[in-house]
């Protein structure tokens, strides 16, 4: 899997992307991205973004399905009714194959369990993992926003199955840490690779907000996963601090966050979601200078604990 992979997300849905969607697609394995993430649920409305993916598949890249890991997940809301949300084996199996029928596929490469479920048995949540995997729908189980102690449970039961968990899809970036305190180690033991989702933290973590709100940006809409009230002055400062690190490295702040996130050899790859080219241009920068010495870590560090 390449160290940067390209997420098809609640971006991609919108008809009005579908000409930029599919240049970004382009430029990405262009440049050697061949992992492509998906959910039943991005939009809007929920599973456009597969819809446009398979269009796009089959115009553009049909000569090149083996090349090319694609990823798709359910686990979060798509249907009404109690078999339209959470973990059970209908509702994962169901989605997968409407997933499947979305982007004209016969297999995914990776089919993940989006989300742990409270009120479902976990046997009954991954067991449905090694199904799709035995049916031949998917080439490997993959798990995300699971924490440590349910991913290593995870892990054991698919073991038994005999479909060990590939890869675990965890939010992590340099202002969400959660998963540093044991989730990496659990990995690490397990040998599951971690892909971390959100490396730029909704656009915190670029050059987007260093002075102020653009009208034009995420946090200026009334919906969507990053809010004005989570811009804080606190954040922004912060973010000034390690943009000034990120020039003494000629480097864009988008492209040390992501740098920093690949020096760890337990992170095997970081998914970032672009709107633009010239975006995916800059995060694949970052790939230009994943070294870090001693000073610049501790630096960030004392930075990041304020």
């Amino acid at each position: 899997m390449p160290a940067i992979s390209l997420g098809l997300w609640h971006n991609f849905g919108n008809v009005d992307n579908f000409e930029t969607g599919r240049s970004m697609i382009r430029t990405a394995f262009d440049a050697g991205i061949t992992h492509f993430d998906l959910a039943n649920n991005y939009g809007p409305p929920p599973g456009s973004a597969e819809e446009n993916f398979g269009i796009i598949l089959k115009s553009d890249f049909s000569a090149h399905r083996d090349e090319l890991i694609i990823s798709t997940k359910a686990g979060y809301y798509m249907w009404d009714g109690p078999y339209g949300d959470w973990g059970s084996r209908k509702y994962l199996l169901a989605s997968l194959d409407q997933s499947l029928t979305r982007m004209g596929l016969d297999y995914v490469d990776i089919f993940y369990s989006h989300r742990p479920d409270p009120d479902t048995p976990l046997e009954e949540t991954v067991g449905a993992l090694d199904t799709a995997v035995k049916q031949g729908k998917a080439l490997y189980a993959g798990i995300s926003n699971y924490p440590a102690e349910k991913t290593k449970a995870a892990s054991e039961i698919l073991k038994r199955l005999g479909t060990p968990c590939l890869i675990h899809q965890p939010k992590y970036s340099m202002f969400e840490r959660w998963v540093e305190q044991d989730l990496l180690n659990v990995l690490e033991e397990e040998g599951i690779g971690c892909i971390a989702f959100s490396p730029l933290a909704q656009g915190l973590l670029t050059d987007r907000y260093l002075s102020g709100i653009p009208k034009d940006s995420r946090a200026s809409k009334p919906y969507g996963f990053l809010q004005k009230s989570q811009i804080t002055t606190e954040k922004l400062n912060t973010a000034r601090k390690l943009d000034k690190i990120a020039s003494g490295r000629n480097q864009s702040l988008a492209q040390l966050a992501i740098a920093w996130l690949l020096k760890d050899k337990r992170v095997t790859s970081v998914l970032v979601g672009t709107s633009t080219v010239d975006q995916l241009h800059n995060n694949l920068g970052a790939l230009q200078n994943l070294l870090f010495d001693k000073t610049e870590l501790r630096q960030i560090d004392l930075i990041l604990k304020g």
